[in-house]
C-alpha cells in the first residue's frame, strides 16, 4: 500500500523568505513562531524571515539543542503559548524539526513538564495516511531545512531523555509539516562537516530502504535515484561548497530518500543502532550513518546479496559491493569511518546494544537480529 501523507506541498529551487511569506498568506496564518537553535537565530537567513513576515512574525524561540530534550520542547510550547502561535516555522536540521514537531504535541495536548510525554511515546498510533478527527486543532508546521538529515519528511519527531540516556519518537499524522521548503541557499550557513554528513544520513535512508526484502518497484526508483543525487551532489560540494547546483541535487536526494517509507518500506538495524548511539553517546546521526552504515551492510550481506547489488550499481561500482561504495564514499567526503574516531568506547556496546534491541526498526532488518550480541559484532566491525 502507498499511503499519501498529511503533507501538502514540497516547494523547491525558490528564494526560502519570498516562499515562506507565500505560504503563511496562503494560509491565513496571522501570529507565525520561528523555532531554531542559537546558531541559526544570529544569522542573517533569521533576520529576512523577520522582515519577510512583517506583522505576522510573533517572535524566535531559539533555544533548541542537539537531540531535541524533552525539557526543550516543554520551553518551545510555553514559548507558542505566550506567543499566541498559529503556525511554527522550523528553520534548522533534524534536532530543530523534530523538536518543533513534538512543541505541536505538547500544544495539542496541553503537555506542560516533561513527564507529560511520556503517555504519548511511540510513532504506531495511528495511520499518518488518516485524517484524525481533531485534525483541526493541531498548530501545524512549516519546515525550512539547513541541512539533509530528512526529518521535514516524517510524520514523527524524536525527542530524547538525558535522565535515562535514551531518544524516543513521538507520532501523529498531522506532525508531518504542512509545507516543506527546500531552498539550497538555506544551506550556505551550514558548516561543511555537518552538511556532508546529515547528506550521509540521507544516504542511510535511501541505501537501508533499498537493502529491504520487503521494497517494491516505487522504492526501487526513488531510492536509487536518491543514491545518485546524493553521491553525485556531495561530492560536488566537497569540491567546492560554492556550488548551488550541487545544494539543490543534494536536497532533492534528502526528498526522494524518504519517498520510500510511504510505499511501505522501512529502513533498519543501522538506524536502531545510530538511535541508541546518539542517545547514549551522543554521537550526531550523521556520523553515525558514515561510521555504521558500511558495516551494517557486510553484517545483512548473507541475506539480501541481489539488493546490495542494486546499491552498488547506483552508487557507481558494478562489482556489486555496497559495504565498499559506502565505505569509498565516505572516505572521499574526508568523514570519519570508524565509531572509535567519533568518542564512542567499546565499553560502551552492551548498553547501546540492549537499547538498540527494543528499538522497533530492528525488527524490519533484512538479515534477522536474533539478540543483542548480533549488535554487538555489527558494533565490532564498525569500530
Amino acid at each position: 500500500m502507498h499511503r499519501f501523507l498529511m503533507m501538502e506541498r514540497v516547494v523547491y529551487g525558490q528564494p526560502a523568505v519570498a516562499a515562506l511569506a507565500e505560504e503563511v498568506s496562503r494560509l491565513e496564518r496571522r501570529r507565525v513562531l520561528v523555532v531554531t537553535n542559537r546558531s541559526l537565530a544570529s544569522s542573517k537567513l533569521l533576520a529576512g524571515f523577520a522582515a519577510g513576515l512583517g506583522e505576522r512574525y510573533a517572535g524566535c524561540f531559539s533555544e533548541v539543542t542537539a537531540h531535541g530534550p524533552r525539557q526543550c520542547v516543554i520551553k518551545g510550547a510555553e514559548a507558542a503559548r505566550a506567543a499566541g502561535a498559529d503556525l511554527l516555522v522550523a528553520v534548522g536540521g533534524g534536532s530543530v524539526i523534530d523538536a518543533a514537531k513534538v512543541m505541536q504535541l505538547c500544544l495539542r495536548h496541553d503537555i506542560r513538564d516533561p513527564v507529560g510525554l511520556s503517555e504519548y511515546s511511540g510513532r504506531g498510533r495511528s495511520d499518518p495516511s488518516t485524517r484524525p478527527a481533531d485534525a483541526d486543532r493541531w498548530i501545524r508546521v512549516i519546515a525550512i531545512p539547513t541541512t539533509l538529515s530528512a526529518a521535514e519528511f516524517t510524520w514523527f519527531g524524536g525527542a530524547s531523555d538525558p535522565a535515562r540516556g535514551v531518544k524516543e519518537p513521538f507520532g501523529n499524522p498531522m506532525m508531518i509539516p504542512q509545507v516543506v521548503i527546500m531552498d539550497p541557499a538555506m544551506t550556505m550557513e551550514t558548516p561543511q562537516h555537518l552538511l556532508l554528513t546529515t547528506g550521509m544520513k540521507a544516504v542511510d535512508h535511501a541505501a537501508e530502504r533499498l537493502a529491504s526484502l520487503k521494497s517494491n518497484p516505487y522504492n526501487d526508483a526513488v531510492s536509487a535515484l536518491a543514491l545518485r543525487q546524493l553521491s553525485a551532489g556531495l561530492k560536488a560540494i566537497h569540491r567546492d561548497p560554492s556550488d548551488l547546483a550541487a545544494r539543490e541535487m543534494v536536497q532533492y536526494g534528502a526528498f526522494m530518500s524518504m519517498c520510500g517509507s510511504a510505499a511501505g518500506v522501512t529502513v533498519g538495524v543501522g538506524h536502531a543502532i545510530g538511535h541508541a548511539l546518539g542517545a547514549h553517546c551522543g554521537v550526531p546521526h550523521g556520523e553515525t550513518s558514515c561510521t555504521l552504515l558500511p558495516s551494517v551492510m557486510r553484517w545483512n550481506a548473507p541475506s539480501n546479496p541481489s539488493r546490495q547489488a542494486l546499491i552498488a550499481d547506483a552508487l557507481g561500482a558494478p562489482d556489486g559491493d555496497a559495504a565498499q561504495a559506502l565505505a569509498d564514499l565516505v572516505a572521499g567526503l574526508g568523514l570519519p569511518t570508524r565509531l572509535q574516531a567519533v568518542g564512542v568506547k567499546r565499553g560502551d556496546f552492551t548498553a547501546i546494544a540492549e537499547k538498540t534491541m527494543k528499538d522497533v526498526l530492528t525488527r524490519h532488518n533484512p538479515r534477522q537480529v536474533t539478540a543483542a550480541r548480533d549488535i554487538e559484532e555489527i558494533l565490532e566491525m564498525a569500530w
